[in-house]
């Protein structure tokens, strides 16, 4: 995909002056080298852009385009701006004294600039080459004294202020790594609170957009809980965690995600860090971090709803579906295997699943050793008795087919009776 490269002469507006200093328009310019010159210009976008007759907020937007655009620092840009408020120009006054030589001349500086647009920018070893092989190959003297410049001052030279005045092209914001969250793989230590958590998407329809799933599995007990929301914004996202948090009867020890950025940002650690919950990521290269939340994805999650498009409209209604039938019978009457893990001469671990050890997650709760102290303040095993056994596997199973399909044929009526 290109990017659209805009020119200076084409930002009219004070949201595209906006938007090119927040990085998200490209802007390629060549402004011109003479100071006489680039003070007309400033004199020049200050009238067409009425400085005078701006409000506060946006005489702050033009101020930060002249210092970006120019290179001048805002100093020296509110000195010119106050010389244009009170005589209607600003004149270029001469410095008589003159400073110290370097080396390598502001004509030296522009023949690099020059050397860069002309190769697109190579590095600092190639323009060094060229200079070279211009001079002493093709006999350029206007190279001889770049001829021999080391690579560091190169680049040096390409950070001053007559090299940006030169050249100078702005493109849209790279991303940068997040600090948010601690890149591990959580150990539990047979402790149930470290739960994985994962997003599946409904999929999109004629440019509809499907209902987002939130899966979080405890890697112990797994123990599960799956949530519909609308979108995945912090509007939706933040109050489904909470919910899915207080869920669980167990205290939230760790909270463990992938690097989507539904859930790594400021807001979701916000309020882990509120709920004194540990938060970390998976690593790169290993897939196996969040393995367990995304093979739930497909046993429980995309076997029971399925693949049909779900519009984002009907999140309510599957997410109600959820709480009252679908986790509670997940977690109190649909069995799993829980692996034996053994670990070989080599360290290599090994996981059996055998017969014997499977059972459901609230049955795996109450077999931990001394489990009374992972549940929650005001929870009970004869509280979580009296829902584990009011009903059988086999009734809890015929509702929640029963109610999977009033859910579903509820769907598609009201969608039939909306076309």
């Amino acid at each position: 995909m290109m990017k659209t490269i805009m020119k200076l002469n084409e930002l009219t507006t004070l949201d595209q002056l906006a938007q090119f200093l927040d990085g998200t328009q490209a802007v390629i310019f060549t402004l011109n080298t003479v100071k006489k010159e680039r003070y007309q210009w400033i004199q020049h976008e200050l009238v067409r852009f009425q400085y005078p007759l701006l409000k506060k907020a946006d005489k702050g937007i033009v101020i930060r385009y002249l210092i970006k655009v120019s290179g001048y620092s805002r100093q020296t840009i509110t000195r010119l701006i106050k010389q244009y408020r009170h005589t209607g120009v600003i004149k270029c006054r001469h410095v008589t004294s003159k400073g110290f030589q370097g080396k390598y001349t502001d004509k030296d500086i522009r023949l690099i600039a020059q050397m860069d647009e002309r190769h697109d920018t190579p590095c600092g070893q190639a323009i060094k080459k060229l200079c070279e092989r211009a001079w002493r190959l093709f006999g350029e003297e206007k190279y001889a004294n770049l001829s021999t410049i080391s690579i560091s001052h190169l680049y040096n030279l390409r950070k001053s202020a007559i090299y940006s005045r030169q050249r100078t092209q702005f493109t849209k914001t790279r991303p940068k790594r997040s600090t948010i969250g601690e890149r591990r793989k959580p150990i539990p230590n047979g402790q149930p609170g470290f739960i994985r958590i994962d997003t599946v998407h409904q999929g999109d329809q004629d440019k509809v957009k499907g209902v987002y799933h939130i899966n979080a599995v405890d890697e112990v007990t797994q123990f599960e809980v799956v949530c519909t929301v609308e979108k995945i914004s912090e509007q939706y996202l933040i109050p489904a965690l909470e919910s899915m948090l207080e869920f669980f009867p167990f205290m939230i020890i760790s909270f463990h995600s992938d690097n989507g950025s539904e859930y790594i940002n400021r807001n979701v650690a916000r309020l882990l860090k509120k709920l004194l919950i540990e938060f970390t990521k998976s690593r790169p290269r290993h897939s196996n971090d969040n393995a367990l939340a995304e093979s739930k994805n497909a046993s429980v999650v995309r076997k029971i709803l399925g693949y049909h498009h779900i519009p984002q409209k009907w999140a309510t209604l599957v997410n109600d579906f959820n709480q009252s039938i679908l986790n509670p019978h997940i977690n109190y009457h649909r069995p799993c295997f829980y692996p034996e893990i053994t670990t070989d001469k080599k360290g290599k671990q090994r996981k059996k699943y055998h017969y014997e050890n499977m059972m459901t997650p609230y049955d795996k709760l109450k077999s931990l050793s001394n489990a009374n102290r992972f549940l929650k303040s005001g929870i009970s095993f004869e509280r979580l008795d009296e829902i584990a056994y009011a009903i059988t596997d086999n009734q809890s199973a015929d509702r929640l087919q029963k109610a999977r399909q009033h859910l579903f044929r509820t769907i598609d009526e009201r969608r039939v009776n909306r076309l």
